[in-house]
């Protein structure tokens, strides 16, 4: 079944301002919430549509590819969406604090997560604007086989620790003013290893290569990136965290890009300008030939439809944009200058004569 458009979930138009989505998505979230409707089949469909819906429209890089490309565009860059209620609840721990308070609905809101990992991809010019599907190798973090997690040797070398007694606080004070806090000598665990995992070190966590298939979107950009759900650095006992794929997109001899548009430069010859010509002109696809018509100045743009990026969803094709370049000669033998000359008196110019001789050499020495 094809996905609705987020901004009909959220009941917004495209120039929907960060409250104005904030404030659609509470009233849905509160309306579709599945412990506000235990007995509505759909609610809890309802309620991972308007938390998708306001995850991509939210983040500006997502809301920006789902502006260009729709949903494909998503798709292409590794967005999955929501499983469950229980992964919106652990991805929107804050928001759902400030919209209900502590306790509503919360599910999965004590369980910990691994750190976020990153990864910087060198994207091509080509890669980047026709897009691809590339493999990466990265170093994450992965809980310790071997131990579990625990850190320990086994569970015999596991103990309650003698500080706290197993409560992971202590209580202090006199009187009537008693506090807790975290015991400092387990740091909240309530446990104790003593003999430490041979593998980690007690560490609980060891480094490994992962490797993972990475979509990179038609038009990205330097900077954009993609998040891979659940495939950072883990954590005992937790979700693993995400990984961030940054794009950094290579220069190309030849091209550069404005938006959707590629541009080039074509240097042509002082004659061709002036009597027009037709030349080859590369694209990323395939060679085309383009008319330079007579009188044609440097600096001038011509334009090549649909040979920029590619389109997708409500946007077409960019453009190839051609700057023409007129070059002028440097070293012009005797007949070439006499009829540059004789193409300027008959159009009126006034030339300098060319200085000959020792006075040229003169004046050349004087300069030097």
């Amino acid at each position: 079944m094809s996905k609705r458009c987020y901004y009909e979930v959220l009941g917004l138009d495209r120039t929907a301002s960060p409250d104005e989505l904030k404030k659609a998505y509470r009233q849905r979230a509160l309306k579709y919430h599945p412990d506000r409707c235990p007995d509505d089949p759909n609610a809890e469909e309802r309620f991972k549509e308007a938390s998708e819906a306001y995850e991509v429209l939210s983040n500006p890089d997502k809301r920006d590819v789902y502006n260009r490309f729709g949903h494909a565009g998503l798709q292409n860059a590794g967005y999955q969406g929501f499983t469950s209620a229980s992964d919106i609840f652990s991805s929107f721990t804050d928001i759902f604090d400030e919209f209900f308070g502590f306790g509503f609905g919360s599910g999965r809101r004590s369980t910990p997560s691994g750190d976020d990992a990153r990864y910087d991809l060198d994207v091509s010019f080509e890669e980047a604007v026709f897009g691809k599907s590339v493999e990466i190798e990265f170093t994450r973090l992965i809980v310790c086989r071997s131990c579990g997690g625990s850190g320990a040797r086994s569970e015999a070398d596991v103990e309650s620790c003698p500080t706290c007694r197993g409560r992971g606080t202590v209580v202090s004070g006199l009187g009537f003013v008693r506090l807790s806090s975290t015991c400092p000598r387990c740091r909240g665990l309530g446990k104790m290893v003593k003999v430490r995992c041979p593998v980690c070190k007690g560490k609980k966590l060891v480094k490994m290569k992962a490797t993972v298939q990475v979509g990179i979107p038609a038009g990205v950009e330097s900077g954009n990136y993609i998040t891979l759900k659940s495939e950072g650095h883990e954590t005992p006992g937790g979700h693993p965290g995400d990984l961030h794929v940054v794009f950094n997109v290579q220069k190309h001899e030849f091209f550069t890009r404005r938006n959707g548009n590629i541009l080039c430069e074509a240097p042509i010859s002082f004659t061709q300008a002036a009597l027009g010509t037709r030349i080859e002109v590369p694209t990323l696809r395939a060679s085309k030939r383009l008319t330079i018509a007579p009188g044609t100045q440097s600096g001038t743009v011509l334009r090549i439809e649909g040979e920029g990026v590619p389109g997708k969803g409500f946007y077409s094709s960019g453009d190839m944009l051609v700057k023409i370049i007129v070059k002028t000669p440097t070293r012009l033998t005797a007949e070439q200058e006499a009829l540059l000359r004789e193409y300027a008196r008959l159009f009126g110019e006034e030339m300098p004569e060319r200085k000959t001789g020792a006075f040229q050499r003169l004046t050349q020495k004087i300069l030097m």
